[in-house]
């Protein structure tokens, strides 16, 4: 399928015991985020959750150079922090980047 920037994303889902998963790859690197948020609306909804994962070195599996992976466990919540943890509600990344300006402006 054609992705949001121009490259060509190559996408498999699959239902596994208790988990939803879909990989995602590309021929020359690695899905960029944007190319991720696009796949992860193909296959959920905009309210629902799902995660990429960085397992302990001894569980990497990796057959694929470019492929990066999404997943949703199908009966449990995933934990999320408070928004506030992440960033400033309600702020977007224009007014963000003034307020931290100059907040690193001032004496």
């Amino acid at each position: 399928m054609q992705g949001p920037c121009g490259c060509e994303l190559k996408i498999s889902g699959f239902v596994r015991p208790g988990w939803e998963h879909v990989a995602v790859s590309t021929p020359r690197r690695c899905p960029n985020w944007e190319e991720m948020c696009f796949v992860k609306d193909l296959f959920w909804d905009e309210e629902e959750c799902v995660m990429q994962l960085h397992p302990p070195y001894s569980q990497y599996v990796n057959n694929s150079r470019y492929c990066l992976h999404l997943w949703r466990p199908i009966h449990r919540d995933i934990p999320m922090p408070p928004p506030s943890f992440i960033g400033i509600v309600g702020l977007g990344p224009s007014e963000a980047a003034m307020l931290f300006a100059r907040m690193s402006a001032a004496p």
